[in-house]
């Protein structure tokens, strides 16, 4: 085990009382953890795995409101993850997303946000829970030659030692609930307004209460958002990691 590892394995990240860590071991997967965990444990179990090669983490949520608009949760965690990358990364590197949930440092691949929520769940329903996930690539070490994946970045070569990867879960965890406070007092257009303005496209400027995004003349349709949650463009499904 390198010194590294061994510090990391001791830390544990200092959350807000609303939240209760779960850590599991380096490399295993917080968004399996968390939905395995959902149906027991209540809102604000947060799943923390803090892998060499992938930073993996979940927060389990319990919804007042149905399905169909309940999923706009998402874009409160993404906004979260990305306000903390934002608060530790240099100024001069741009944060973007591609719709609805790839991340992008500087213009490369660092990972995504995804969703979680009941199968058997009506629409109009109110779920049990949701679990929303972020997962970075942590480091391409064992990628091979740079050049095999130009179109990727990792936190170690954007600069995020091991103290910035640690923090970056408690400024999640702090965005989060700063997030959902900003949708319950100013409202939800409010709360997403720094996501849409990351948003790479062309310009569209609101998000419906199903979660579609699409500018002011769109049809309702606009960017479909659940098929594009159910299979998230950022992550390998042969590996269950970010793309390389």
């Amino acid at each position: 085990m390198t010194d590294r590892t061994a510090a990391r394995e001791t830390r544990r990240p200092e959350l807000p009382p609303a939240f209760s860590l779960v850590r599991i071991a380096g490399g295993t997967g917080a968004f399996e953890q968390a939905c395995r965990l959902a149906g027991q444990e209540g809102a604000g179990t947060f799943v923390w795995s803090p892998g060499e090669e992938v930073l993996d983490l979940a927060v389990i949520l319990e919804p007042d409101e149905p399905l169909r608009t309940a999923r706009r949760a998402f874009f409160i965690g993404m906004t979260a993850i990305l306000d903390a990358l934002g608060s530790v990364a240099p100024p001069e590197k741009p944060l973007s997303v591609d719709w609805p949930g790839t991340i992008r440092f500087d213009g490369a691949r660092l990972g995504g946000g995804r969703l979680a929520w009941p199968d058997a769940c009506a629409e109009d329903h109110i779920p049990d829970w949701l679990v929303f996930s972020a997962a970075l690539i942590a480091s391409k070490d064992r990628a091979g030659e740079p050049g095999l994946t130009p179109g990727s970045t990792s936190l170690d070569e954007e600069g995020f030692g091991p103290e910035e990867r640690d923090r970056l879960a408690e400024a999640f965890a702090r965005h989060l609930l700063r997030g959902f406070v900003l949708w319950r007092e100013d409202g939800f257009e409010a709360a997403a307004a720094s996501y849409l303005a990351r948003l790479s496209g062309d310009g569209r400027t609101m998000i419906d209460r199903s979660g579609h995004v699409r500018s002011a003349g769109d049809s309702p349709s606009g960017l479909a958002f659940v098929p594009a949650l159910r299979e998230p463009a950022w992550l390998d499904p042969g590996t269950g990691r970010p793309r390389l």
